[in-house]
């Protein structure tokens, strides 16, 4: 199985020999028929000729090669991104058990989420979102172009620059807490304790921004500098050091230092920020990182991030105006039977998002970190057939894996759903709501996974502009499909209005991209997406089926539902697979060779 992942290789090598020995036959060739002319000038000015066709035939040998390599780069080291992001989801699925058991969908966990929520929305709107995408594109073309020193210089200025400025939101989002919650969800006023308790936990999980930005910049260094394991496998730490900070310190010094356990859970999200960015410290020092003060806003590097950040910061904002929307909505959703206000909407759609965010996040984010360093070195020297190669490679890659995925998460929502969380005071009615919920998303999985490779794209292009003006619009989709849904189908509308805006978003980054570089391949892509749709199809029918007929087996609770998803998942990833042999989709072995090279290597180091 080894050999076979290194043919590719093999034949790659094989393929630039023979077209080398061809070109060099036909020189042999016509340099014999030259000896029969006694004329020296005639001879050079063939000789030279020769020597040039031999240097194009290299040179175009070369550029295919590095446009290959290229591509097999981002699929490679997306693989590696996969394996620590898949890791770091399952704790995260480990951490919402935990609350789901402890706590369950109720008043509490809704006023949790609603205040991490806020440092959260926060941290997309300064950090990790913005940030990352502006300062890996401005560190990897300042590295290309004035080496690795001037790189570092840029990094200390720009790390000064946001300790200051989110160290003065974290107080003022301290400060007008009581304000923030009630625009976010003023449902919450209504159930008596609801609102104070989520004002309380706000103001502990406030520092919590500056935090996880520290972590998101030293995320972009590594990764302008190839190495992509550590910040992947990063947020790990920040799910062991929430749920082990957490329950140490709401169960086991709770009462002794006049903590609630949900008091207890918060404090341990802090502990997790710090853990994020604690154990990327020691990657940075080897990297040649040294953190010395610097403030210097006038400086081209730092006004290349201000200048992306800018219009990415105003098209994250729309992104979390529209979370703000969905939540406020949420939060007013009244019980049909009594009239009064649910416990429940946000945690359920919370619950149903989190399936979601794992192939986003192993898939979708993976392929985009791991396409973004190799997009941005590609404009230093601007190579549009390399950058749009690239690109489309990458997009092809989010397809063949995010569909099945959706369509995977669809089908078996239910027994999926009951597997991981319906224990404790999760109960069988939060199983269906949140399933429901997760169908409704499932929907627009592709599209969001999409845009999270597209919008750096347009980054490396130094275009931040259009994903703005594009996010901006999408308030105006999500509000109208809120208001149109919200009412007849409850917190399913609003899951299904959020996937609409993903795919709308998509649609129009796409759009725009071809625009500016030409041409996407298009057609090509369109092949690899049917293709996959239909080996998916075929995927889906089969899982139905077995978790159908495994229902009727004799068992109940924990053990049917695991039952119902190993089989069902096992059997259907094996038809997926299959189908898309069958139906010849190119990026299949790439993806394959991406996951089981990487354990190839860990067994053969083993």
């Amino acid at each position: 199985m080894f050999h076979r992942c290194e043919m590719p290789e093999a034949m790659r090598r094989a393929g630039v020999l023979s077209t080398i020995s061809v070109v060099l036959s036909q020189n042999i060739r016509e340099r014999s028929e030259l000896r029969a002319k006694r004329s020296q000038g005639v001879a050079s000015t063939h000789r030279a000729f020769h020597a040039t066709r031999i240097q194009i035939a290299v040179a175009i040998i070369m550029e295919k090669d590095r446009i290959q390599h290229g591509r097999a780069s981002v699929a490679r080291n997306a693989g590696i991104i996969s394996l620590a992001v898949m890791a770091s989801r399952i704790l995260g699925l480990v951490r919402d058990q935990v609350f789901a058991a402890l706590f369950g969908a109720g008043l509490q966990y809704d006023a949790f989420l609603t205040a991490f929520r806020i440092p959260n929305l926060l941290r997309d709107l300064f950090a990790e979102g913005a940030l990352s995408a502006a300062f890996v594109t401005t560190f990897t073309q300042v590295q290309q172009s004035k080496g690795a020193e001037e790189a570092f210089r840029l990094s200390n200025r720009v790390a000064t620059a946001l300790m200051i400025l989110l160290g003065l939101i974290c107080v003022i989002g301290w400060i007008f807490a009581p304000s923030i919650v009630y625009l976010l969800a003023p449902g919450f006023f209504d159930v008596p304790g609801k609102a104070n308790l989520t004002i309380h936990l706000t103001r502990i999980m406030i520092p919590f921004l500056l935090l996880i930005a520290l972590a998101a910049k030293a995320m972009g260094i590594l990764n302008a500098r190839n190495n992509f394991a550590i910040p992947a496998i990063a947020p790990v730490f920040f799910n062991l050091g929430s749920i082990i900070g957490g329950l140490f310190l709401g169960f086991t010094l709770g009462n002794f230092l006049g903590l609630s356990p949900i008091e207890g859970m918060a404090f341990g999200t802090l502990v997790g920020g710090f853990l994020q960015f604690a154990v990327q410290w020691p990657s940075l020092r080897r990297a040649g990182f040294r953190y010395r003060p610097m403030l210097n806003f006038i400086d081209p590097g730092v006004r290349q991030i201000m200048r992306l950040m800018g219009p990415a910061v105003i098209g994250t904002a729309a992104v979390q105006i529209n979370v703000f929307v969905n939540t406020n909505f949420a939060s007013e959703i009244v019980d049909p039977a009594t009239g009064a206000v649910l416990n429940g909407p946000v945690s359920w759609l919370s619950y149903a998002f989190r399936f979601m965010q794992f192939p986003i996040g192993v898939f979708g984010v993976a392929i985009a970190t791991a396409a973004l360093p190799p997009l941005s070195r590609s404009t230093t020297n601007p190579d549009y057939v390399e950058f749009r190669q690239t690109l489309a490679h990458s997009l092809a890659l989010v397809f063949l894996l995010c569909i099945p995925s959706a369509v995977g998460l669809a089908v078996l929502g239910r027994p999926i759903v009951a597997l991981v969380f319906e224990h404790g005071k999760f109960t069988s009615l939060d199983t269906v709501q949140t399933a429901n919920a997760l169908a409704a998303y499932a929907i627009g999985l592709a599209g969001y996974a999409a845009v999270k490779v597209l919008s750096p794209a347009f980054y490396a292009l130094n275009d931040a502009r259009t994903p703005m003006l594009i996010s901006l619009g999408s308030i105006a989709v999500n509000f109208v499909m809120n208001s149109l849904l919200v009412g007849p189908f409850g917190h399913v509308g609003l899951a299904f209005s959020t996937s609409t805006v993903a795919l709308v978003n998509f649609l129009l980054l796409a759009l725009f991209m071809r625009r500016r570089l030409g041409r996407l391949g298009g057609r090509q892509l369109g092949a690899t997406v049917l293709r996959v749709t239909v080996a998916s199809l075929a995927m889906a029918a089969v899982a139905w089926l077995v978790s159908e007929s495994l229902s009727r087996l004799p068992l109940r609770g924990l053990a049917l539902h695991l039952v119902q998803v190993i089989g069902a998942i096992g059997l259907a990833a094996m038809v997926f697979y299959w189908s898309c042999r069958l139906l010849r989709v190119e990026e299949l072995n790439e993806a394959r060779n991406a996951v089981v090279g990487r354990f190839a290597r860990l067994l053969r180091r083993s």
